[in-house]
């Protein structure tokens, strides 16, 4: 019987997790290894989990799963990177795509997509969804001379991505000030800065 490919799964959400794991077990081919809502233990677990593929959700709480997604290929190149995201526009496909992953998975389509997905990079193709293949159609975006050199997120300082993300979350202002011990006044500051600098109105 061929080896069963070995599985991480990370987000978030817990219903998400546990509804992925769920999926991806009832596949003879795959066996999900671990899974974990925190993208640093994500990270740390390369280390002592033998993995093939990592399926990352990209906007995790603290770090994010775009620059998780690095630190894991950094640690370890041979493992293939599935993104699940809600966002299917062309910037972040993109980002995501550019940290070497190989999968880019809608949400709202996860459940046969993510385990195509799985199949294909264990074995190096890449693989997204049916809709971001039509946006690659249409906006040719691996092409590097098609796209700007610098996105609008790298002119942000790290704490400035941690308020963002948590924005993104729907986090209030006062949830954001007592998740980053910060004051509700300083997080106010930011998320001004925040519409600034990425041109928000």
């Amino acid at each position: 019987m061929p080896e069963s490919i070995k599985v991480l799964v990370v987000d978030d959400h817990a219903v998400v997790l546990e509804g992925l794991s769920m999926i991806l077990d009832k596949q003879h081919d795959i066996k999900v290894m671990a899974s974990t809502s925190d993208s640093r233990k994500a990270v740390r677990m390369i280390e002592k989990t033998p993995l093939d593929v990592v399926v990352m959700d990209i906007c995790m709480p603290g770090l994010n799963g775009v620059d998780a997604a690095q630190l894991i290929l950094e640690q370890n190149p041979s493992i293939k990177i599935v993104f699940l995201s809600m966002y299917a526009t062309k910037e972040y496909v993109y980002r995501a795509m550019k940290t070497g992953a190989l999968g880019y998975v809608l949400k709202e389509s996860a459940g046969e997509d993510l385990v195509k997905a799985i199949r294909s990079v264990y074995l190096g193709k890449r693989f997204l969804s049916e809709e971001l293949r039509e946006l690659i159609i249409d906006h040719h975006i691996f092409k590097e001379e098609n796209m700007p050199e610098k996105s609008p997120l790298d002119c942000l300082s790290d704490r400035e991505r941690q308020v963002l993300q948590l924005v993104v979350e729907g986090k209030s202002s006062a949830e954001i000030a007592k998740t980053v011990h910060l004051s509700r006044t300083t997080v106010e500051t930011y998320r001004s800065r925040l519409m600034s600098k990425l041109d928000i109105n």
